[in-house]
């Protein structure tokens, strides 16, 4: 593995690091100085500063080193955990973060941080000193671990003695703040080689190499030197504050796993019936998971995207031969392929908490800043969504959620004179709901002004005042996303409520996703994204207008119908029809792309009824030619932006479909 390999995992580690810390912190604040938390917390950052210290990163290491410090008082109770600490533990936080994306962008990961290192430091001169630890390295009281010999080293063991040797087993360990774990490994292997032989050691040296131990090894030898001698060695080396030695012999082993087995079992005596006790308990195996770098996954996908179109292919010429044995052949490839992509897809799914997890620091900043008291409430962070979705909605969130903080919550005075609760809520919830993601990001602060809304689209040109009864409340609370939109009196550094918000719509569309608001005065309101679940391979209506086939994503299709001449109405000048009840537009395919040939003369007319956002509309095609798997392929750099086209896609043919934007036909 190449230092570029290692500097990879470094910044991918060190990231998840620095995301846990930022939770349990928050955590902390939450549960008053929890313990089980503070080591989490403790656990974390000595991880990142020895990981730092490895890679030479210096700056991160040392900042890292004086926030364990107050990590370490908080944990001996020496330090009260206050909101003004977590803010000076949380400032050292965001120069971690600060040097980690400077070396994830190819940096040195500089930085001054004397200033940082200096408040942790005050935070420790303001609390009492610590009390004296013991004096003495050695501590022969204390129970020592066991390895598990195999045959092997237990014929070793016993062939040494036999011979004048013995077996030493030696528990090391190491001080917490130890900021290079493997070099005082290497010291103390330098010690045990000269002494004898290694036969075994716990954990493997591999992983003590790597420094994948807390703090804790254990190494056997055969030996003639003195237990006492070796102990005083290893007892002298930096870093090294406890040492266990003891002789290793085959009885004295089997005697203390005996106990231990004697002791599992009057437990078990002991312990109340089970009605499953007379089930076998079969053993959790542990899950085996592995890193892979996120372009062999775009690699892989885009081998089955191409076997995917060979796939339609082959299905084509199977139906046009009608031959049975190549119809069975390619229907069982169908179902292995089908099986495959659902595993392709399904390890590219990410967590939405990897977007989530940002946000309640966020909160916790802002609500200072705002002088408001606001309660971040996560719902379904559990939610998968494909990777190349989860990459792209980060920021639109934020931005959704910094609009609501600063003009969707009210201050505390004024939620209290509304016989609101002083804190307000926001609510960032995700779910599957068939083929889609929903995420809604719902507040309980003071709703958006209807009237405001109108009065300022209409002073800006967006509406017509003759179109204003027309509109719904979703239409009129929907004018947010409108390009130069805003009902903020002024635009802050924080947000405005509808600043930038054409920007968030649109790349939500550009996902495939829908966005929708409602809102209720005084109660509040709520944002509704919905998303598919992969950008790579969609479910689609394949329809003919002309000589061209065209793709509809079956997640835009409400259903698909046939009506008559008799069927079509005119309100307005625009063509409708009365779809169960409620009119609804009629578009023709052949007029949104200027289609030659008419579809006029026809008796009867094939519609894909569409539906965006809760708005329905029916779009009028020559045939249904029906269902099919497709690769959404974009149209590149010399086609952008075409007018009501996403993308389009090679059909099994050879020929190519154009992929309809339906966010485009509704307006």
């Amino acid at each position: 593995m190449d230092n570029k390999e290692y500097l990879t995992l470094f910044i991918e580690e060190s990231q998840e690091h620095l995301q846990a810390v930022n939770t349990h912190l928050l955590e902390l604040e939450k549960n008053n100085g929890s313990k089980d938390i503070i080591s989490e917390i403790f656990r974390s950052a000595h991880t990142l500063k020895g990981m730092a210290a490895t890679m030479g990163f210096e700056d991160l290491a040392h900042l890292t080193h004086h926030m364990e410090n107050v990590l370490d008082q908080i944990r001996n109770d020496q330090l009260t955990v206050t909101p003004a600490v977590l803010d000076v533990v949380f400032e050292s936080v965001d120069d971690l973060e600060y040097m980690i994306n400077d070396i994830s962008s190819g940096g040195s990961g500089k930085k001054d941080v004397q200033g940082a290192a200096s408040k942790l430091e005050a935070l420790l001169a303001g609390d009492k000193a610590a009390e004296t630890a013991s004096a003495s390295n050695v501590s022969p009281e204390k129970h020592s671990v066991i390895p598990e010999y195999d045959q092997y080293e237990w014929a070793v063991i016993q062939e040494s003695e036999e011979q004048g040797y013995h077996a030493l087993c030696l528990n090391v360990t190491l001080d917490e703040q130890t900021m290079l774990k493997a070099a005082r490994v290497f010291m103390v292997f330098g010690v045990v080689e000269k002494a004898g032989e290694v036969i075994n050691c716990q954990p493997a040296m591999a992983d003590l190499e790597a420094e994948a131990f807390e703090n804790e090894f254990t190494v056997t030898l055969i030996t003639k030197e003195e237990p006492e001698n070796l102990q005083a060695q290893i007892a002298g080396i930096s870093e090294v504050t406890d040492v266990h030695v003891h002789v290793v012999k085959k009885e004295t082993v089997q005697t203390k796993h005996e106990e231990q087995s004697i002791t599992e079992e009057k437990n078990q005596e002991l312990s109340p019936p089970s009605n499953k006790a007379e089930m076998p308990q079969r053993q959790t195996e542990a899950v085996k998971t592995v890193r892979v770098n996120t372009d062999r996954l775009d690699k892989l996908m885009n081998l089955f995207e191409e076997l995917v179109i060979d796939r339609g292919r082959l299905e084509q010429l199977s139906a046009e031969l009608k031959h049975s044995e190549l119809t069975d052949t390619v229907e069982h490839m169908s179902r292995i392929s089908g099986d495959l992509q659902t595993i392709i897809l399904t390890m590219r799914m990410m967590p939405v908490e990897n977007v989530f997890n940002r946000f309640p620091r966020m909160v916790r900043s802002l609500s200072k800043e705002l002088g408001k008291k606001i309660e971040l409430d996560i719902v379904g962070a559990d939610t998968e969504l494909d990777r190349t979705i989860i990459d792209e909605i980060g920021d639109p969130l934020v931005h959704l959620l910094r609009n609501s903080l600063d003009h969707g919550i009210e201050t505390p005075e004024v939620r209290k004179q509304a016989g609101k609760p002083e804190t307000g809520t926001v609510t960032l919830r995700a779910y599957h709901s068939g083929n889609h993601v929903m995420i809604e990001m719902e507040d309980d602060g003071a709703g958006i002004n209807k009237e405001k809304v109108i009065d300022i689209a209409l002073s800006k040109g967006i509406i017509a005042a003759e179109d204003v009864e027309k509109k719904t409340d979703q239409d009129i609370y929907g004018l947010l996303f409108a390009s130069g939109f805003s009902t903020a009196a002024e635009v802050t550094d924080i947000s405005g409520r509808g600043v930038g918000l054409d920007v968030v719509r649109n790349t939500f569309e550009s996902l495939g996703g829908i966005v929708s608001v409602d809102s209720e005065p005084g109660k509040g309101s709520i944002f509704s994204i919905q998303l598919p679940l992969t950008l790579s391979i969609l479910d689609v209506m394949l329809v003919e207008a002309g000589e061209e086939k065209y793709a509809v994503p079956i997640s835009s299709i409400v259903e698909t119908a046939i009506i008559t001449k008799d069927n079509i109405f005119h309100s307005h000048g625009q063509r409708v029809i009365d779809f169960r009840g409620r009119i609804i537009p009629l578009l023709s395919l052949h007029q949104v792309f200027a289609i030659p040939g008419s579809q006029e003369e026809r008796s009867q007319h094939s519609i894909v009824v569409i539906n965006k956002g809760g708005k329905i509309a029916a779009l009028m095609v020559d045939h249904l030619v029906g269902k099919q798997d497709i690769v959404l392929k974009s149209l590149g750099p010399f086609l952008p932006d075409i007018a009501s086209i996403s993308g389009a896609t090679i059909l099994g043919d050879g020929n190519v479909a154009l992929i309809v934007d339906v966010n485009t036909l509704i307006a």
